[in-house]
């Protein structure tokens, strides 16, 4: 269980802020290597954008519950058997635009066939796309594009585009004009077997994460938020809460790397070619989400885990973002998702921008959400015609409620664009000590890209520590 801020200990030997995934597997796999840790999370409850509330009798997950095959071997590896284990396929993927409809397993197999027979690309064309993809990492060209790699290999076929980009973007928030490895790694990724959720929500897979942690030793903190990282002569001493200074060898950051560098640390730590460097960093969009629960009495027809839905007539990324989008992911969760829990709810997710919803006015704002609400349910109701009368509680969330929730900078759900990554890797170096985890580069972004960049820099800090 969380201890008080007030019984936390004067000193640790790794302090790491923030509870999202990264910050988790982190603290995690320190306390395991036996260093002594503290955990600090300013909200009530872990796992930040891996989280959950509950509203009259329901359990709404935050985010889109899906995630590549690689997790089951991550929490294996640097969790535990009994996280891997409640690791399940989720094989009803549907896809439903003015260009297509379609229903596929997401993994390379049904995607090769679908660009075949319905699509009808040569299989020639289909290899040496997946081959080039499956072959990009880190370190490749940067000035190749999404929308050039489309255009490569599927020049002019803006429906091939749409099926292989759409989900990426929800993932992960890329855009055509992003690096082409940005695209690359993550979609690899997906195609390996498809996707997967957690079988019983995210409350039982932060829980199962909060025992482990506190197996291994970890001492967690919540309702502690961190005013700032301490520093002497430029390294790292420590932290401040409320007034009070807990001292350690190194801090970890799990608070967005652009708060971490801007907001956290004294800039002056920093050299004048870094800052300039991470001025420059772009934050990625934030997201829209419309929470909706069906009545106790009341179920709902399976009609699919995850449904890629669109009335635009083509695949534009800047209308995905658009305050009043026609496209949306509606994320479906029956009792098989939770079992034990008889209860069906839908999460409805839209990309977005901050700026649009932070100049609202109250009214405006508030007007907005109902709309947003209200399209939800006419989307839904076009796979679901009998919904509505069903329904028994609905709530939304915008970029300026990730925001409070999170911290994150504009409320972004994607971390930071590719330029992020280096900025995080490298922090260390301008700063003796001082550690960032978390959504950066789009790649280290969504439930396995924040786990396994949680594992990077644990051995980082360890190798820091012990030397």
């Amino acid at each position: 269980m969380p201890v008080p801020f007030s019984d936390c200990s004067d000193s640790y030997d790794v302090i790491v802020i923030g509870s999202g995934l990264g910050g988790l597997t982190t603290a995690n796999r320190l306390a395991y290597c036996g260093h002594s840790v503290l955990l600090l999370e300013h909200h009530h409850r872990l796992g930040g954008l891996a989280t959950w509330f509950k509203r009259k009798g329901h359990i709404f997950d935050i985010s889109l519950h899906g995630f590549p095959f690689g997790m089951i071997k991550t929490c294996k590896k640097y969790w535990n058997r009994e996280i891997m284990g409640s690791i399940v396929q989720l094989k009803n993927i549907v896809f439903d635009n003015p260009q297509f409809s379609l229903r596929t397993t997401f993994d390379k197999d049904d995607f090769t066939s679908i660009l075949n027979i319905k699509f009808k690309i040569p299989l020639t064309v289909i290899n040496d796309f997946f081959t080039t993809v499956a072959g990009m990492n880190f370190y490749d060209d940067q000035t190749m594009t999404t929308r050039e790699l489309f255009e490569q290999f599927f020049p002019g076929r803006t429906d091939v585009h749409r099926l292989l980009m759409e989900p990426i973007t929800y993932a992960n928030g890329s855009t055509l004009d992003d690096p082409a490895i940005t695209y690359g790694i993550v979609f690899s990724n997906f195609m390996n077997r498809g996707v997967y959720t957690f079988e019983g929500g995210t409350d039982k897979l932060i829980h199962m994460m909060a025992d482990e942690l506190e197996k291994n030793g970890v001492t967690i903190s919540t309702r502690s938020r961190v005013d700032r990282i301490v520093t002497e002569k430029n390294k790292v001493i420590g932290v401040e809460v409320d007034g009070r200074v807990i001292k350690a060898g190194a801090v970890v950051s799990n608070s967005g790397i652009t708060n971490t560098i801007h907001n956290l640390t004294d800039r002056s730590c920093f050299s004048d070619e870094f800052i300039e460097r991470a001025d420059a960093i772009r934050v990625n969009n934030s997201s829209c989400q419309v929470y909706i629960g069906i009545k106790e009495e009341e179920s709902i027809q399976d009609v699919g885990d995850l449904l890629f839905t669109s009335t635009s007539e083509e695949f534009d990324s800047a209308e995905l973002l658009d305050l009043h989008t026609r496209s949306k992911t509606f994320s479906l969760y029956y009792p098989k998702t939770r079992p034990g829990h008889n209860r069906y709810t839908i999460v409805a997710s839209m990309n977005s921008r901050y700026d649009d919803w932070a100049t609202l006015s109250d009214d405006e704002y508030r007007a907005e959400k109902e709309r947003m609400a209200q399209r939800a349910v006419e989307d839904l109701s076009r796979y679901l015609p009998d919904v509505k009368g069903k329904i028994d509680w609905m709530e939304s969330a915008t970029p300026l409620t990730f925001n409070r929730y999170t911290l994150h900078t504009l409320g972004t759900s994607f971390g930071t664009k590719f330029e992020g990554l280096d900025i995080s890797r490298s922090i260390f170096k301008e700063v003796p000590g001082l550690f960032h985890v978390g959504s950066v580069g789009i790649i280290m972004s969504g439930w396995l890209g924040a786990i396994n960049y949680g594992v990077i820099v644990a051995n980082d800090v360890d190798t820091y520590l012990r030397s």
